[in-house]
């Protein structure tokens, strides 16, 4: 992947600085930490595994600093209003958790600050902080906007093919599906028995919808939400074969697929019925415990099967960046946060205890690739995955709540693929026409 040449010079001058103040040496967190003590910081946490494991992880970094980390935990789904509401109302949230399709409009209200205003600052910026080292596709992906980078990628996904061995040699397979062609016409027939299904496909209608289904099935086959001039692409015949594709997958996943979400999708596969499940890599460590799966010692994990476009893995995950509406204190305690539970340093542990870091280091260390088996599949994914998995502009939020409505009628049978996708794509237009993206009012590309 190729960073937008704006953002590389920025990233490149900021590795040169920091290089620069790491000679002086002296920088530790306790001292930088000083001024700060007694702050607290109010942060949005899901309800999910990395969450989990920064969050057992902040002892450490409260007993050093004397700072206070709120948590407020909020499932996905309530997440984007909650923190919208807070901004809009100059509320208390300190640090914004931006999933990548909200960037643009966190940014584009000026509720985050470019994290440019803190690593310019040699009392809080970390010599080793070492922005390189984070993978350029999430770092772009989840934290950049418009030539700045404003949030530090912190819960981080790939989509993955996570797969019950035990059931795949028992119907005769050696292996995992290549393509998804193979895995609906030939896995698909041979693992749907006995009350157990191929496949799950988490199609709630919500951003699962949108992102963990719809968006799956297009980008593999060659189709897309827009075309270059932010035109529907919806009734291309790319769009249109992977459309139609996940309505002929259905008859191999459980009745009542529309209403899963990821805790039914990873319970099916966990509780063994269900062998194949295209999810994401922070769902590894629930899956592989046997606390929580039944199928941990059959569980393997592979990349997304390709389509007639290549493979084309889901990417998804969040940044964490210092709100604007925080004051100075709590702009700085902030940001020591943030670049604490992002390091290099931090990052083994954080994989350890269930997280997914994004930092190319920690999955170069001796044993991590064989201790945890997702590694070779995420590292392709990552260095090969697609930037613009779902649209990244301001307007997403509005859009999502169509592809969610439509989606869901697709694969309900209330309409067809291209009644749904003509549908959907009128009402996309008519969002990004009123924000003024066919008038020269907006640029076309972010």
């Amino acid at each position: 992947m190729k960073l937008n040449p704006t953002l590389r010079s920025l990233l490149v001058a900021g590795t040169c600085w920091l290089g620069v103040i790491g000679t002086a040496g002296a920088w530790t967190l306790e001292e930088a930490a000083k001024p700060y003590a007694g702050t607290t910081v109010d942060v949005v946490f899901l309800l999910r595994p990395g969450y989990e494991a920064a969050e057992a992880m902040l002892p450490e970094f409260e007993e050093k600093t004397g700072i206070k980390i709120n948590i407020i935990k909020h499932p996905y789904e309530n997440a984007l209003g909650e923190q919208v509401r807070d901004f809009v109302a100059n509320g208390d949230l300190d640090i914004a958790l931006i999933d990548l399709v909200w960037i643009g409009n966190f940014a584009e209200n000026d509720w985050l600050l470019p994290i440019s205003e803190f690593t310019s600052n040699p009392e809080l910026a970390d010599p080793d902080l070492d922005i390189d080292d984070f993978f350029p596709l999430v770092l772009n992906a989840f934290g950049g906007w418009n030539g700045e980078v404003y949030g530090l990628p912190f819960d981080n996904y790939s989509g993955l093919l996570f797969y019950n061995e035990c059931m795949l040699k028992d119907a005769g397979f050696d292996g995992p599906p290549g393509t998804w062609s193979e895995l609906k016409d030939t896995y698909g027939p041979a693992l749907t028995k006995d009350g157990k299904y191929a496949f799950a496909l988490q199609s709630k209608r919500n951003e699962t919808q949108s992102a963990d289904s719809f968006a799956r099935v297009l980008w593999p086959f060659g189709g897309s939400f827009l075309d270059d001039d932010f035109k529907s692409n919806l009734m291309s015949a790319e769009s249109q074969a992977g459309l139609k594709f996940r309505q002929d997958l259905m008859q191999y996943m459980p009745e009542g697929i529309v209403a899963y979400d990821h805790a039914e999708a990873v319970n099916a596969l966990a509780q063994g019925d269900v062998a194949m499940l295209t999810e994401w890599s922070a769902f590894y460590s629930t899956l592989k415990s046997p606390d929580t799966s039944k199928v941990a010692d059959c569980l393997k994990i592979a990349p997304e099967p390709s389509g007639p476009a290549g493979r084309k893995p889901a990417l998804g995950g969040f940044s964490l960046a210092v709100a604007a509406q925080a004051d100075e204190k709590e702009r700085a305690a902030s940001w020591l946060f943030i670049q604490w539970v992002t390091s290099k340093a931090n990052a083994l542990e954080y994989l350890e205890r269930g997280g997914v870091p994004a930092r190319q280091s920690v999955y170069e260390q001796d044993g991590v690739a064989e201790k945890y088996d997702f590694v070779p599949a995420l590292v392709e994914s990552w260095q090969d995955g697609v930037p613009e998995f779902r649209p990244r502009f301001a307007e997403w939020p509005e859009i999502t709540e169509i592809v969610q409505e439509w989606g869901s009628k697709i694969m309900l049978g209330e309409v067809s693929t291209e009644e749904g996708a003509e549908e959907l794509g009128k009402r996309m237009e008519a969002v990004l026409e009123e924000a003024g993206y066919y008038s020269g009012e907006k640029p076309l590309a972010q």
